[in-house]
């Protein structure tokens, strides 16, 4: 099954030349690399839905933190965790 995890952004910074916008965002313990060409509006401190590397929308932070909830619910946090 393929989700969108939501994580915090920590860090912006343009590559590629500056031609896109990329973001470390934090997913529980592990921080990776996402694109933010889709949600141009997204800031250092926003949760971001990010699939495939790709953050797909904006999300509050409750929102975020239910998911993080049902996830561990159900035993997927695990790649999630150093």
């Amino acid at each position: 099954m393929c989700l969108a995890i939501p994580g915090k952004i920590i860090a912006v910074e343009h590559q590629y030349n500056g031609a896109i916008r990329m973001a470390k965002v934090l997913f529980g313990g592990i921080t990776k690399e996402a694109t933010l060409e889709m949600v141009p509006q997204a800031q250092i401190g926003d949760y971001v839905l990010v699939h495939v590397g790709v953050a797909i929308s904006v999300v509050d932070e409750a929102e975020a933190q239910k998911t993080f909830q049902y996830l561990a619910e159900i035993g997927e946090l695990d790649d999630l965790m150093p």
